[in-house]
């Protein structure tokens, strides 16, 4: 073989290499983008009174819905779907928190609901009422065993990790290693929470990777969002997602299109230094914009479009391809779950329809529903 056959494989097999790894943190990949399929959406549960967030299916199918204390119009705030109905979980006690009232051992302004793969639900209170400030620091995460119904741990946060500018909004759980991982989408950044003694940290709050791009003009309604004051709306570090592995957290402001990810072991070294964690995230690219998101057990990552009202999927080597688009359904979709016969759940917030951007007037399309959708 001459050396310019050789020279050609080469340059090939170096080519055929890179196509199969992700961009490194200065990455601006272009993703190719394949036309929907358009999957079968199927309604779970229906409420046609208060403003949900968040679902959480558990290996049995039991499906979990959540409510924030956003608006004046809230009542329960974690619930359980048998036969089509709402019933508070873990009970009515729990759920039976009004403004003035101690916060510690209630919910609040609860914006997450998990599952795990060991048969618990994690909750998520930020305990910021309307997104204001944490109440009275009564921010906290709730792991309640599935098989029994009881609050087996309460995990809350020391002033340095969720002082009242803090708004912890999602959690993925790595019981493997013993930790948990939260953002916080206010002012931006990570929370790290040891889920074997308590312990936690917030690292990357003043790193420009946790904000959200100004220059991007997030625009669910076909204009730009903007609230009642004319500003505009600004989302910092919300979508979280650990990959089947373990081995990396993927995050992503929710208001730009930008998406990022870290190795856990730096993150569950408490030692490792704010310059270290900043320099080892990796920009992997520009997708959507996306509240929540989640991987499935094949290293599939799923986000939903908030401006195309659709969902994606990105596969491992960074493809993107949308399997479900529906204007009318799916009105901000929100957070996810897959059970474990392969539904992937979505619930639907319709935030571009609260009052705060409407001069204080609910443009909401009741009811508020949960759907699934075969992946």
């Amino acid at each position: 073989m001459n050396l310019k056959k050789i020279v050609i494989l080469g340059v090939a097999l170096l080519s055929l290499i890179n196509c199969n790894k992700p961009s490194n943190r200065h990455s601006t990949r272009a993703n190719t983008e394949v036309s929907p399929k358009n999957a079968q959406l199927e309604e779970v549960f229906a409420d046609g009174t208060y403003q949900l967030t968040g679902v959480a299916v558990s290996k049995d199918n039991r499906v979990f819905v959540n409510y924030p204390y956003w608006l004046d119009n809230h009542s329960y705030s974690v619930i359980e779907v048998k036969n089509g109905k709402a019933v508070p979980y873990p009970n009515a006690e729990w759920n039976s928190f009004r403004k003035g009232e101690d916060g510690q051992n209630k919910f609040v302004t609860v914006q997450s609901v998990v599952t795990d793969d060991k048969g618990f639900l994690w909750v998520v209170d930020a305990a910021g009422i309307g997104l204001g400030k944490v109440y009275q620091h009564s921010a906290k995460v709730l792991k309640i065993n599935l098989a029994n119904n009881k609050i087996e741990n309460i995990y809350r946060f020391p002033e340095n990790v969720v002082g009242e500018d803090v708004y912890i909004n999602d959690i993925r759980v790595d019981n493997e290693n013993g930790f948990a991982y939260l953002t916080n989408s206010n002012t931006g950044g990570i929370v790290v929470l040891n889920i074997k003694n308590g312990e936690s940290k917030l690292v990357l709050a003043n790193s420009t990777l946790v904000k959200s791009d100004a220059n991007y003009h997030f625009s669910p309604l076909g204009t730009e969002l903007k609230k009642v004051d004319g500003s505009l709306l600004k989302v910092n570090s919300d979508g979280i997602a650990l990959t089947p592995d373990n081995q990396y957290l993927y995050f992503k402001p929710l208001t730009d299109n930008k998406l990022y990810r870290i190795k856990t072991d730096l993150l569950r070294d408490f030692k490792s230094s704010e310059d270290v964690l900043n320099k080892s995230v990796e920009d992997l690219g520009k997708f959507v914009t996306t509240d929540g998101m989640i991987f499935d057990k094949k290293g599939n990552l799923y986000l939903g479009d908030l401006e195309k009202s659709s969902i994606v999927k990105i596969t491992p080597d960074l493809k993107m391809t949308t399997i479900v688009q529906d204007n009318e359904k799916l009105i901000w979709p929100d957070s996810y779950s897959i059970s474990d016969d392969e539904y992937l759940y979505i619930s639907n917030s319709q935030i571009q329809l609260m009052p705060w951007f409407h001069d204080g007037k609910e443009q909401f399309k009741k009811p508020f529903k949960v759907f699934r959708v075969k992946i």
